[in-house]
This record gives C-alpha cells, structure tokens and sequence, in this order.
C-alpha cells in the first residue's frame, strides 16, 4: 500500500512540475534558444522546422506567424532596459540604431497580441518611414499624447508590448552580444498622463 501511495504521490508531483512548467512557458514567454540583447528578446528557432514545442505552443495560442528563418528575426520587448513593464500611460523614447537588415518594422501590441488602438490609427513604423539624424540613429516617442518627431501612440493602455522585425539580417542563432547586433535602448521617462 505504501508503495502504491508513494507512487501515486510520485505521479502527482511530476504531473504538477509539466502542468506548471507548461503554463510558466505559455503565459510568461518562456522557451528555449531565446536570444535576449538589452530589452529585447528574440527566438530565431520559431520560424522554422526546429521550433520548439514550448515555443509552438506560444505561436498557437498567440496566433501569431513567426518570421522564418532564413527571412528575419522578430525580436520582443515588455520592459524598458531598466526592467520596468510599459506602461501605456507614460511616455518611453526608443532610440539608438538597429543591427543591419534590408528592413525593419517596430509595432505596438496589446499583451493579448491585438494591435494598440488608438486615434491616429497608427500602429507601428517601418525603416523607410522614420525621420533620422545625421548619423542613421534614429528616436521614436511612444506615449499616449502627441510628440514631435517619430510619435507613436499608445491610446493610453495600461500595458503594451513592442515587436522589432528584422527582414533579411544577419542577426540570429548565432548572435549572443550587442556589440554583434546594436539594438535601440528602451528608457520610460517620468512623465505620465
């Protein structure tokens, strides 16, 4: 009886650290063969054959369509290089320059994958439509009033999260330190509505 018992509890415990493991994978976006530079945080296996089941699972439930492999690399940020959630309230400036790629887009996406809603109808930019400096850096505004320059708007939500794609890059698998790829700094400002 003993032994059944000490089984049975054996079972019990193994199922709950799956189930649990399972869970933290799908709702905290933890997989395997992740990329992290600075804020961002990037798994260049999801668009292809070797993905991960953790990471396929992520992909359904989100519905998302990752960027294949040999296309790009999307790289992810909820938090500002300090570790602070976004806040849609506040005001954050993206800035700095991004690793080579023939182009890119930068999105705002509820935590539920939904794009942010908000007046202007804008969503996101692309590399073609920023205004830069001299020097190819460029400094994108994201807040729930109008800035000057590149604005984004939040609509004011409470928490959002920012998608970086990289189409036709070098930056992948292989790339383990910022210096290999320079990704643009994430800093939350104090200013809030």
């Amino acid at each position: 009886m003993r032994l059944l018992i000490g089984a049975l509890l054996s079972l019990v415990v193994a199922a709950a650290i799956g189930l649990g493991s399972t869970w933290l994978a799908l709702t905290r976006g933890v997989a395997f063969g992740g990329v992290t530079l600075g804020a961002w945080t990037a798994y260049p296996r999801a668009g292809s054959a070797e993905i991960d089941p953790y990471a396929r699972a992520s992909v359904s439930r989100g519905g998302l369509l990752p960027v294949g492999l040999g296309d790009g690399v999307a790289f992810i940020a909820e938090k500002d290089d300090k570790g602070r959630p976004f806040d849609g309230r506040c005001e954050v400036r993206l800035s700095g320059v991004t690793p080579q790629a023939r182009f890119f887009t930068l999105t705002l996406y509820r935590p539920d994958g939904a794009l942010v809603a908000n007046s202007l109808g804008r969503s996101g930019f692309t590399s073609q439509e920023l205004v830069r400096r001299s020097d190819g850096s460029f400094e994108i505004v994201i807040a729930p009033r109008a800035r000057p320059g590149n604005w984004l708007p939040t609509g004011g939500v409470e928490r959002y999260l920012l998608v970086l794609r990289l189409y036709d890059t070098p930056v992948g698998i292989a790339t383990r330190a910022e210096r290999e790829a320079p990704m643009p700094s994430i800093v939350a400002t104090e200013a809030c509505s």
